[in-house]
């Protein structure tokens, strides 16, 4: 039997709140929300004109900062404009302008070690699959994402720096230490639409307020569903 129209309207129940003790699985897409309200220009900040120069300033910023490995490139990528320039340069000279960068003498190594391999085996060009990129000098799963991602417009997975890795544990997206265990968290949790950008809002956001080794809580989009914030 049909309601009275005079009878009141039956307002549809809102799903209860996401809370810093829901699952991931339910945190998560309000995580990405947030994130992508917040940064909504998010991208990789290191800069580059092509794949050799996107591989060399990610081999460089390991323990680095972005912008420190931009100031060095500025020049470093004018010196060295072509692999046969890294190949055949002199290795302390090398070291010397790399060296802001920090641990320089093993990325003077790589840098030139890497050059060699990609003249050698390559004819010149960066490999542009993840099985071939992480045989690089230097290049772990975090370096081959983000330049396979930036150069090749391939997602296979996602790229876990120092920023991407206090964040997933923070929030409680993982348990794990181990930045490849700590992707396939990420991966088995995020559609693989989001991998790509999913990096960019962690790495802004860490910056900017999840900042190690003091968050500042009482500013985070997130506070109310963080487990580990500070705000209650």
């Amino acid at each position: 039997m049909p309601p009275s129209p005079d009878a009141p309207a039956i307002k549809p129940s809102r799903p209860p709140r996401a809370r810093r003790t829901d699952p991931p699985e339910r945190r998560f897409p309000i995580i990405w929300r947030r994130l992508s309200q917040a940064y909504p220009d998010a991208k990789c900040a290191l800069n580059f004109s092509n794949p050799h120069e996107m591989l060399f300033a990610t081999i460089l910023s390991a323990q680095c900062t972005d912008a420190m490995v931009n100031k060095v490139t500025a020049k470093l990528f004018v010196k060295y404009p072509n692999l046969e320039d890294y190949a055949s340069a002199d290795p302390l000279e090398l070291q010397q302008d790399v060296k802001p960068t920090g641990f320089f003498r093993q990325k003077a190594k790589n840098l030139q070690a890497t050059a060699r391999v990609l003249l050698e085996e390559y004819g010149g060009r960066v490999p542009s699959t993840m099985a071939e990129l992480v045989t690089l000098p230097g290049a772990a799963r975090k370096t081959a994402n983000i330049v396979l991602g930036n150069s090749f417009g391939k997602v296979e997975g996602i790229a876990v720096d120092t920023h991407v890795r206090r964040l997933s544990q923070r929030l409680g997206l993982t348990t794990n230490e181990d930045p490849v265990k700590i992707e396939q968290d990420l991966m088995a949790l995020v559609p693989k639409n989001r991998w790509f950008r999913l990096s960019y809002l962690f790495i802004e956001h860490g910056r900017a307020i999840c900042k190690a080794p003091t968050p500042k809580c009482g500013e985070c989009v997130l506070s109310g569903i963080c487990p580990s914030s500070q705000v209650r």
